[in-house]
């Protein structure tokens, strides 16, 4: 028992010398937690989520993904002071923000009209419009080097992610769903 606590005790003091140099760079951290949840998030989408999905009709396969997207206005977390710093910068944070209350407005929009003409149009406007304002936000993000200071995203750290790319695979769902004939 002595010897067990005795190594316990050197590894613990060796933890405490580990140099900041030697630990993993937050955006090096940040990268992989992206490309990770992608792969994750893929392998769900077609594992689990296509097969759900693909023996119901169009409206009925969208209804939970309208749903799941809805909750976009989360992304308004990047305009509160405390959730994410002050100097997270203004070119990334707004057009973020807002775009992903867009996204939700028309998903809920989409989602009230889904079984009608003008609820497929909605769906087309909802999915380019959210596709779209994700992969501006990527953009923007490595413009303004936010992904280089991971740490300026605060509790929001989270929705670049974890939450993006299932975003991002559940748009791929709805495109594949809108193009194919019938039943999906």
């Amino acid at each position: 028992m002595g010897i067990v606590i005795l190594e316990f005790r050197v590894r613990l003091r060796l933890l405490c010398y580990v140099s900041q140099d030697q630990m993993m760079r937050p955006q090096a951290i940040f990268g992989l937690s992206v490309l990770l949840s992608f792969v994750v998030w893929g392998i769900i989408g077609a594992r689990f989520i296509w097969p759900a999905l693909r023996d119901r009709s169009r409206a009925d396969a969208l209804q939970p993904i309208l749903l799941l997207h809805s909750f976009r206005f989360v992304g308004l977390a990047f305009l509160v002071p405390g959730v994410v710093s002050a100097d997270l910068p203004d070119a990334f944070a707004r057009p973020a923000a807002y775009g992903d209350l867009l996204t939700a407005i028309l998903a809920l929009s989409a989602l009230a009209t889904v079984r009608n003409r003008l609820g497929t149009i909605l769906v087309w406007v909802f999915n380019i419009v959210g596709t779209t304002d994700l992969l501006y936000a990527f953009y923007q993000g490595n413009r303004t080097a936010v992904g280089f200071a991971p740490g300026l995203q605060g509790a929001a750290y989270f929705i670049p992610t974890v939450l993006v790319p299932l975003l991002f695979v559940t748009h791929a769902i709805v495109f594949r769903i809108l193009l194919v004939k019938g039943p999906v």
